[in-house]
C-alpha cells in the first residue's frame, strides 16, 4: 500500500560543513538502531555530516550546530551521538548540558532506557548515577556521560571530550566560558549545539554561529570548523509584492514542510493547523517556522577595524608572491590553532589563513609540508604567547631558527597590520575566520602601544595574530643560516 503521508524538508534550507574524507555518522545511526532508536533521514543525515572525519581521523567539524523547531526530534540525535562517544568512540568523558535541570535529567532518563533495553550495552556499564545534580553512567572502560544544567560555573575542572549543549537558544558567555575551556587538553575534542530559533538576547552563542554559517554561505565557501544546520522560513515582509517568490507564506503548509523534518514521523500538518489558529503570529513563526530573533554583537564587533574597511580590501584572485612570510598562533586554551601566510602583493602585503584547525597536534606536520613547498625567507612565533612552546619543536622540525618577535615588534606588527588596512595596501580573501577573529578583537595596551586582544573568550583570534605576525616577517631580521665550516678551511 502506497505511503500517503506527508514528509517535512529531510534537508535542511541552511546548512554549511567543511570537507570531511569520511564519517563515523553510520556507526552511530547503526548503534541507535540495535538500540531500538530508528533515526528518521533527516537525523542520520546530520550525523552523516556532522561526525565527518578528515584523511586523518580526526572530526572535520570542531562544533556542530542543530537549528530545528521544537519536537522534531532533535533529542534522538543527541542519543545517537552520546551513544556512539560512549560504546564505540571512546569519549572519556561526554557532558551534556541544558538550560534548565529538568532537561538534562530527561535526557538522562531517556538514554538510560536505551541502553538498559540493549542486554549487550547494558552489561558495560558499571554504574547509573542517579544522585540528584550529579546524573552519570559510567562504563567499566572508564567512559563517563555526565549530565548538569548550565551556570557559570557548571563544568569548570573537567575535562570533555564531547559536550553537547541541548537548548543553545539560551546559551551565552558565562557559559561558554565554563565549559569551552574544558576542552583545551584533548587532542581531538567536539562540541555539539542543539536548540531551536532564537530568543533574543539569551540566544548570544546561536546568533554567533548562525551569522558564522550565514557569512560562509555568502562568501561560498565553508567555515573551516563549523558544520551548522538550519530548518527554518524566511516569511513574507510587508514590502514584498503580491507575487514574491523570494519569500515564504507563513500560513502555508509549504512553510510547515520547510522547517518541520519530522512531519510525517511525530508531527502531522493537522496537529500544527491547531497550532496556528492558537498561538500568536510572532510565537507561531518563531516556534513551528523556524523564525529566530538572534542578537547582534554589532555594537561591541569590528571595534578596532571597520567591517566596510575590511571587505573593500577582498581580492578573490589575490595570492602571494615570493618572498612569503609564515606565522603561527594559538589561543590561550590551545583549543584552536591558525597558520597564516604573507607576501607581496601589487605594492601591498597580501595576507591569508592557510590552515585554522582545532586543537595544535597538526602543526608541525602541515608546517613541514608548507615549508617544502614555499620555502619562506621564515617562520615568526611569538615566544611571549601560547605558541611559544612550539618554537624549540618546530626548528627542529624545520632545521630553521624561528623569529620571535620582542615586545615593541609584536607593537609595531600590530600597528603595521592596522596602517596597511587604512591606506588600503592589503589584500585578502575574505576569510570566515579572519573576519570573525577581526570582527571580535579589540586592542590591549603594550607600553605606549598596543596588541591585538580577545573581546571575550569563545572569540578566536589566533588567525589574525598569525596574519599580523606573517606580515611582520617580510621585514624582520633573519638570521643568516649556519655556513658550510669547511668552506673557511684553506
Amino acid at each position: 500500500m502506497a505511503d500517503s503521508r506527508v514528509y517535512g524538508w529531510q534537508d535542511p534550507p541552511i546548512q554549511v560543513t567543511p570537507p570531511a574524507s569520511s564519517s563515523a555518522g553510520q556507526e552511530a545511526i547503526d548503534l541507535a538502531a540495535r538500540a531500538g532508536l530508528v533515526l528518521d533521514p533527516w537525523q542520520q543525515h546530520i550525523l552523516r555530516v556532522g561526525m565527518g572525519e578528515k584523511a586523518d581521523g580526526s572530526w572535520a567539524s570542531f562544533e556542530v550546530a542543530v537549528n530545528v523547531p521544537r519536537q522534531n526530534g532533535k533529542g534522538g540525535i543527541i542519543e545517537a551521538r552520546e551513544l556512539w562517544g560512549l560504546f564505540i568512540g571512546g569519549e572519556e568523558l561526554i557532558l551534556h548540558s541544558a538550560h534548565e535541570f529538568k532537561t538534562a535529567k530527561n535526557a538522562f532518563r531517556r538514554i538510560e532506557r536505551l541502553i538498559r533495553s540493549t542486554p549487550d550495552l547494558h552489561r558495560r556499564v558499571k554504574r547509573y548515577w542517579q544522585t540528584t545534580g550529579e546524573e552519570s553512567i559510567e562504563l567499566y572502560s572508564g567512559q563517563l556521560l555526565r549530565f548538569i544544567a548550565r551556570s557559570k560555573g557548571s563544568g569548570r575542572g573537567f575535562t570533555g571530550h564531547c559536550n553537547v549543549m541541548d537548548e543553545d537558544m539560551i546559551l551565552g558567555d558565562n557559559e561558554m566560558d565554563a565549559l569551552l575551556p574544558t576542552m583545551a587538553a584533548v587532542q581531538d575534542p567536539q562540541i555539539w549545539y542543539l536548540g531551536s530559533a532564537g530568543i533574543g538576547g539569551p540566544s548570544v552563542q546561536l546568533g554567533r554561529l548562525r551569522r558564522r554559517a550565514l557569512a560562509a554561505i555568502e562568501a561560498g565557501t565553508s567555515d573551516p570548523s563549523l558544520t551548522y544546520f538550519e530548518w527554518s522560513v524566511d516569511p513574507h515582509v510587508d514590502e514584498c509584492p503580491k507575487d514574491c517568490t523570494a519569500h515564504d507564506d507563513a500560513d502555508s503548509d509549504e512553510a510547515v514542510l520547510k522547517s518541520n523534518p519530522g512531519v510525517g514521523y511525530r508531527l502531522t500538518l493537522e496537529k500544527v493547523a491547531n497550532e496556528r489558529s492558537t498561538l500568536s503570529k510572532d510565537g507561531y513563526a518563531r516556534e513551528r517556522l523556524g523564525v529566530g530573533d538572534y542578537p547582534s554583537d554589532t555594537a561591541d564587533t569590528w571595534q578596532v577595524v571597520g567591517e566596510d574597511a575590511w571587505r573593500a580590501l577582498a581580492a578573490a584572485e589575490s595570492s602571494p608572491s615570493d618572498p612569503v612570510a609564515f606565522a603561527i598562533d594559538m589561543t590561550p586554551e590551545r583549543s584552536h590553532a591558525a597558520i597564516a601566510v604573507a607576501g607581496d602583493w601589487r605594492g601591498g602585503t597580501h595576507v591569508e589563513v592557510v590552515e585554522h584547525r582545532p586543537g595544535t597536534g597538526w602543526i608541525l606536520d602541515r608546517a613541514a609540508e608548507l615549508h617544502e613547498k614555499w620555502k619562506p625567507r621564515c617562520w615568526v612565533v611569538d615566544a611571549g604567547g601560547p605558541a611559544g612552546s612550539l618554537i624549540a619543536d618546530l626548528e627542529e622540525r624545520l632545521g630553521v631558527e624561528v623569529v620571535s618577535p620582542k615586545t615593541r615588534e609584536v607593537a609595531a606588527a600590530c600597528g603595521q597590520f592596522y596602517d596597511a588596512v587604512t591606506e588600503q595596501a592589503l589584500s585578502h580573501l575574505d576569510q570566515a575566520p579572519l573576519a570573525s577573529a577581526l570582527a571580535g578583537a579589540q586592542k590591549r595596551p603594550l607600553g605606549d602601544a598596543w596588541a591585538w586582544a580577545r573581546r571575550i573568550v569563545s572569540v578566536d583570534i589566533s588567525p589574525l595574530v598569525a596574519a599580523t605576525l606573517a606580515k611582520w616577517g617580510l621585514a624582520a631580521e633573519v638570521p643568516e643560516p649556519p655556513g658550510d665550516i669547511l668552506s673557511n678551511v684553506w
